[in-house]
């Protein structure tokens, strides 16, 4: 039996989203990538805070910036055939496992060289969060 399109436009039978609301997804995969984002520049702002809690100097600091983006930076890239191999599902929610991880380990990280090494962590669990969203997008609202 087919599906007729909505006045709306957005044919079911054509989305990803299967009897779920595409809208409740919407709302589910953006807490994510709003965490990631909100992650990325949150660190700037604690950068001085950070630099005191550790007793390092601020140019030592900014590697809790850098390692992170550059960690982001060289996942975002291959996000989209690492979730075509595993699945964009499982792999969305591994991303999310491993950022949240990492953000407990930045939380009780010791000294800068804990912090530096769950910050790469964080950054290649975050660097899957944005690029995979719009690819559930799409499948969601074809």
């Amino acid at each position: 039996m087919a599906t007729a399109a909505r006045q709306d436009g957005w044919d079911p039978s054509r989305s990803g989203a299967g009897s779920y609301s595409p809208w409740l997804i919407v709302g589910i995969i953006s807490i994510p990538t709003f965490m990631e984002v909100l992650d990325t520049s949150i660190a700037n702002v604690a950068l001085d805070h950070i630099a005191g809690g550790l007793s390092v100097s601020n140019d030592q600091a900014t590697w809790v910036l850098t390692s992170y983006l550059v960690a982001n930076a060289i996942v975002i890239p291959i996000s989209g055939w690492l979730s075509d191999v595993i699945g964009r599902k499982r792999y969305f929610l591994l991303s999310i496992a491993l950022f949240t991880l990492a953000s407990l380990l930045c939380g009780l990280a010791p000294n800068l060289t804990t912090l530096v090494i769950a910050r790469v962590l964080q950054g290649i669990g975050g660097g899957g969060l944005a690029p995979v969203e719009q690819s559930i997008l799409a499948d969601t609202f074809p």
